[in-house]
């Protein structure tokens, strides 16, 4: 007799449906058991207002969440980006599996980079984030560029640059990754030019807390240092009260001598969107051994950029 399908709550995009169908492989693995696909439309997916005008935060986490309560999904996955920094009440994230490539890239007209784009050239992004660190570069650099705030998926945005709309848009390389149209990438943007979000490139694995044996099968596919990295990037998130639509990059990198890791450096920058303003601030120490001591880690950086003036540069604060 076979084994009960673990039903597996998923957004409907084809990025969602790509990296839920690799979460899905894996759990089959793990658990032995087969794992379906249950599609479920959020709000994120059917509002066209901008991410930062319905909120941002949780647009894209709520109905799969209201899903997971019920009763209707057994787990689900998100990107761990758009996940609210409050741990939410009943249910528990089983599992951050290894991050893809945490980094921003640029899909351009006639395959050019950044720094090869015309004079006035148009980038679009639905980030502030990367409207800030974007704008900012171009300050420094002498480039002129118009940042143009765009929504909808994958196809929808590279679209604006085939059509001739736009020069460029930014994108996140994991999620090109994860779709398998890396190769249409003109210009991966180092994190000293644009700070991913925080979480980028990570996945959330979250079931409900009650489900113990859930929880300890999906727990095999946890990676410590992504985990540890993921949860300061997102206490400084939270610590600086800010939203996943709010014009924050955090990055904590594992630094390594050889193959044995020794540091972890957590970097964040908040600023304007057009880039006037920044605070960027980093800090290196010991690889956190604990929940609470990465939790800490994100806290101490925020506290100074607050005192930086990093509160100002936010405009109206998401939580």
């Amino acid at each position: 007799m076979t084994e009960k399908a673990l039903r597996l709550g998923t957004r409907r995009s084809k990025l969602a449906m790509a990296q839920s169908g690799q979460v899905a492989d894996a759990v089959s693995q793990v658990t032995g058991r087969p794992v379906e696909l249950v599609e479920i439309t959020t709000y994120g997916d059917v509002s066209r207002e901008a991410l930062a005008q319905i909120g941002g935060t949780g647009v894209f986490v709520a109905a799969l969440r209201e899903a997971l309560l019920r009763g209707e999904v057994d787990f689900a996955v998100h990107s761990l980006k758009d996940l609210p920094t409050a741990q939410h009440e009943g249910l528990v994230v089983a599992a951050v599996p290894e991050r893809e490539d945490p980094r921003d890239v640029v899909v351009a007209r006639d395959a050019r980079k950044l720094t090869d784009l015309p004079h006035g050239a148009r980038i679009g992004t639905g980030a502030p984030r990367r409207m800030a660190q974007l704008n900012a570069y171009a300050r420094t650099h002498g480039m002129e560029i118009e940042t143009v705030p765009i929504r909808g998926n994958v196809d929808t945005r590279i679209g604006y640059v085939r059509s001739g709309e736009l020069d460029a848009v930014v994108l996140a390389a994991a999620g090109l990754n994860r779709v398998g149209r890396i190769d249409e990438v003109t210009d991966f943007l180092s994190v000293d030019t644009v700070l991913p979000a925080p979480g980028q490139g990570a996945l959330a694995i979250e079931c409900t807390a009650d489900n113990t044996e859930l929880i300890a099968a999906l727990a095999e596919l946890d990676d410590p240092f992504t985990r540890v990295a993921v949860t300061a990037e997102r206490s400084l998130l939270a610590a600086l009260e800010a939203g996943c639509s709010a014009p924050v990059g955090a990055l904590a990198d594992l630094l390594a001598d050889g193959q044995i890791v020794k540091e972890m450096r957590l970097r964040g920058v908040v600023g304007t969107t057009d880039g006037s303003t920044l605070v960027q601030l980093s800090t290196t120490g010991p690889v956190p051994e604990t929940h609470e001591a990465a939790l800490a880690l994100g806290r101490e950086l925020a506290t100074e950029m607050l005192a930086q003036g990093a509160a100002g540069l936010m405009g109206e604060r998401a939580h």
